[in-house]
């Protein structure tokens, strides 16, 4: 399990495709601690839970089947991802409790700093557009982790929702360097797909 609170942004450093379209990708750490990192320890990345077969001072290697291919925006060498090592049952939830399995991909709708007064830092808003499958999980003031970070929706309507970016996220996490037309991996807060799934299944019983 995750916060969805990112603890560095590092960089694929090396991807060797295996076999049947699985690959083992070197991950470089930028500044994340590996020091209690052991090999079998889980890690996020770009908010998909990988598990780590080697390991350096700085850098670590996981192995990604074709099916997490398949469903998320996936790894390149050089691209940035935002990274977190699972939770202990000791700290502080300080987002939400995030699985690292990913729901689906969207798509960057609009990207661009809000107006603000006398010149000072300015919050972003990020519009994203969710496969039709998850927006019965979207709600305003409701929590979604995209590429990894906690965050919580401010908008909905139908399957594109809306959320603001503080300056400290934008700087702490790979969401910065988002574009329209970038495709992002999307988690639905795990409380509403439960509610969805029991409200269903009341559903069904009724039915019958």
């Amino acid at each position: 399990m995750f916060t969805g609170i990112i603890q560095a942004v590092g960089h694929i450093s090396h991807l060797v495709e295996t076999r049947g379209g699985d690959a083992r990708v070197t991950v470089a750490a930028g500044g994340l601690d590996l020091t209690e990192v052991r090999l079998g320890d889980s890690i996020a990345c770009n908010g998909v839970c990988l598990t780590v077969v080697e390991k350096t001072a700085d850098s670590f290697s996981v192995d990604v089947s074709a099916e997490t291919f398949s469903c998320t925006i996936g790894y390149a060498p050089g691209d940035p991802i935002n990274l977190e090592m699972a939770m202990r049952l000791s700290d502080r939830l300080g987002g939400h409790l995030v699985s690292g399995h990913v729901d689906g991909v969207g798509t960057v709708l609009h990207f661009a700093p809000v107006a603000s007064q006398e010149g000072e830092e300015s919050s972003w808003r990020l519009d994203i557009r969710a496969p039709g499958g998850l927006g019965r999980y979207l709600a305003p003031k409701g929590s979604i982790a995209v590429n990894g970070v906690s965050l919580t929706v401010n908008k909905v309507q139908g399957t594109d929702f809306s959320i603001n970016l503080i300056p400290h996220t934008l700087e702490q996490t790979m969401l910065k360097d988002l574009r329209p037309g970038s495709h992002v991996n999307l988690e639905a807060d795990m409380l509403a797909r439960y509610a969805d799934r029991l409200l269903n299944f009341v559903h069904e019983q009724d039915k019958d």
